[in-house]
């Protein structure tokens, strides 16, 4: 069993270093079968969104593993995140968004909630809705205000815990300053090819716990084009893999955990979530996280283009 420790948020309750990333997946026997494997491995953080349109199949495996655990697991082992997607931004969306969640999971709160994006998009018009301009069409609701609603969401006890997830500084330093109950955590892509130092540095500075996404360097989405970098075949990782005989992937999560950073691999392929796990009973030294500096390219995975005219868009 591997031995996962846990993070502290500055509201005193703690996340698990390690979870697991769970985007794209729609297939329930697949996702079921992934977080039962994660499980029996020691992972007990799973980070969801509204989006993701999966939630059920988490939701299930997790009672599921609790109802056959003969109570030795309770839901209050577990870590769930969630997030509120982006056409959910006024306040009586957010909290429809966060019911739907509940709802889907079958749970009745959420540990962590976090705004998906600063973007509002246009309400009850899809998910996704695009102008003729190719672009999506934004709404006028500020980010200030969801969050407002959010931090109503934990004072009515439907979640523990509430942050962000693709906030640039100026943003951030925003939601701090106008707050009453502040942000544990802001959820960005961090991986080799993408080190973001200076918005960890902000975040470690201000006591909000960084979360990476695709720390791998999201090699299974679908906007892949051969010419682009893939971390997990950069010499650098490659050498060290050889020298600590581990695979690229756990060497390159264990530099982030060495960064203080928590990591949410995605994987449903349960060999892989076991390997994943496997990050531990080894640490780089500190010539080896330096090894890291070398890393001159710097290459963003998830743009979101498609919102790139929006007047909150973070990546500018």
């Amino acid at each position: 069993m591997s031995s996962i420790y846990n993070v502290k948020f500055s509201n005193g309750l703690e996340i698990p270093s390690l979870g697991l990333g769970t985007y794209k997946e729609e297939k329930e026997d697949v996702l079921v079968d992934a977080v039962k494997a994660a499980i029996k491995c020691g992972y007990r953080h799973f980070d969801c969104a509204h989006i993701y349109f999966n939630e059920q199949h988490i939701g299930k495996a997790i009672r599921d593993a609790i109802a056959e655990s003969n109570g030795a697991l309770k839901r209050e082992d577990f870590f769930i995140t969630s997030k509120c997607w982006n056409t959910y931004h006024s306040r009586e969306k957010v909290h429809l968004c966060l019911d739907q969640i509940l709802e889907r999971l079958g749970l009745e709160y959420l540990d962590l909630y976090l705004m998906h994006w600063p973007m509002g998009f246009k309400e009850d018009a899809g998910d996704y809705p695009l102008g003729e301009n190719g672009k999506m069409i934004p709404s006028d609701v500020h980010y200030l205000d969801t969050y407002k609603a959010m931090e109503e969401c934990v004072r009515n006890g439907k979640t523990k815990s509430i942050g962000v997830s693709n906030f640039n500084i100026k943003q951030l330093e925003d939601v701090m300053s106008k707050s009453e109950i502040k942000p544990v955590c802001n959820q960005f892509e961090v991986n080799p090819l993408f080190q973001n130092s200076e918005l960890i540095e902000f975040c470690q500075k201000n006591n909000i716990v960084v979360v990476a996404y695709a720390p791998l360097g999201a090699p299974d989405r679908a906007w892949l084009k051969t010419e682009d970098p893939v971390p997990l075949q950069h010499p650098i990782v490659l050498n060290l893999a050889k020298k600590y005989q581990k695979t690229p992937a756990q060497i390159i999560l264990r530099w982030l955990l060495q960064r203080n950073v928590v990591v949410i691999p995605k994987s449903v392929n349960p060999s892989r979530i076991e390997e994943n796990s496997k990050l531990f009973d080894f640490t780089l030294s500190s010539e080896d996280v330096a090894e890291f500096k070398n890393f001159k390219e710097q290459f963003r995975f998830y743009k979101f283009e498609v919102a790139d005219n929006h007047q909150f868009y973070p990546f500018n």
